[in-house]
């Protein structure tokens, strides 16, 4: 079976698990309306655009123009099918990374590009994941704050923490993975691992060479500008479609509840963290101050929870995929 329609339908089980259990039917669901409904789609889409026109500035920065402005950006969410439907929201990089190859840059060059990209996102992400992390553990629900910490911080140090490190420091294979690849595959394990090291030593080289810039300092705050601008368009759509129901959610907390969401999200544990946003969410704004197998009954209703969910994922994946078969992955020819 495609894996594309595996990785869709395993993203739905976690929330119809969650529509049983709490009762949930589909007039429930619509019971949200249309307005509040396509207004947290329209903010899901703004932040795709919002990452593409900052994936389109990073390559005009440090490489020229690649492609029309609008390729670019649909590349930029086409790759979002990927990130979407692994766990942790890894893999779209590689398909940017991949495009870009594709049309000319070098892959080393490509990667520090896809790099710098990703660490934008993951510290603006983090950062206000963190402040949802604090801001519970300081209001008293301190059972979900300590949970967003325990995922955003981590995430956050080691992005940021290995990518700023590379302009001081050359990275190598760890040696135990060295002689694992020469234990299994003999020559050409050490063949894998030479061109490994000098993919890494490239990286390496290019961040030492651009941290020294203006021109890399400048792009790195304005990247950073936008990423923070996505993720809090993202953050209020949860705002838009509650405004709907009867419990309706203002902008901080629903910026706060879906970055805690997201956060939570990260762990390795489902599909594009299916199951684990709803609960961060839902755990979020009912203020879960311990863990515990009872959850309330009269709280944050579970319906509106999963209308935001297939609005802002479900909705969003069949369009990515069309951009990623359209755009990423066709043939081109390499630049000359």
């Amino acid at each position: 079976m495609n894996w594309r329609i595996v990785s869709f339908a395993a993203s739905l089980v976690p929330f119809v698990i969650i529509a049983i259990s709490f009762n949930v039917k589909p007039e429930d669901i619509f019971a949200v309306g249309i307005v509040g409904f396509l207004a947290a789609f329209a903010a899901m889409m703004c932040k795709l655009l919002l990452q593409g026109i900052k994936f389109y500035y990073i390559i005009r920065v440090f490489h020229g123009r690649l492609e029309t402005f609008w390729k670019t950006i649909f590349v930029r969410i086409g790759s979002e099918f990927v990130t979407l439907t692994t766990p942790m929201f890894v893999g779209g990089e590689v398909v940017r990374i991949y495009w870009m190859n594709k049309r000319g840059i070098n892959t080393a060059k490509a990667s520090w590009i896809g790099i710098f990209e990703i660490v934008t996102e993951v510290l603006a992400a983090g950062l206000v994941s963190i402040i949802a992390g604090i801001v519970a553990i300081i209001s008293g629900y301190s059972a979900i704050g300590i949970l967003v910490l325990g995922t955003s911080i981590p995430i956050v140090s080691l992005w940021a923490g290995l990518f700023f490190s590379t302009g001081k420091k050359t990275y190598q294979v760890p040696e135990i993975f060295v002689n694992l690849a020469v234990r299994i595959r003999k020559e050409k394990g050490q063949q894998y691992i030479q061109k490994t090291n000098q993919w890494m030593d490239d990286i390496c080289t290019m961040s030492r060479e651009n941290f020294r810039s203006k021109d890399a300092k400048r792009a790195f705050a304005i990247s950073f500008a936008l990423s923070l601008a996505s993720w809090l368009v993202f953050g209020i759509s949860f705002m838009l479609i509650s405004s709907g129901t009867e419990n309706t959610v203002s902008a901080i907390d629903s910026i706060l509840a879906v970055m805690a969401g997201n956060a939570i999200g990260n762990l390795p544990i489902t599909v594009g963290g299916s199951g684990l946003t709803e609960f961060g969410v839902w755990a979020y704004l009912n203020h879960l101050a311990e863990f515990k197998l009872e959850l309330p009954e009269n709280s944050v209703e579970w319906n509106t929870i999963i209308a935001w969910r297939i609005a802002t994922y479900q909705l969003p994946i069949p369009i990515a995929w069309f951009l990623l078969m359209k755009m990423a992955l066709r043939k081109y020819q390499k630049v000359e």
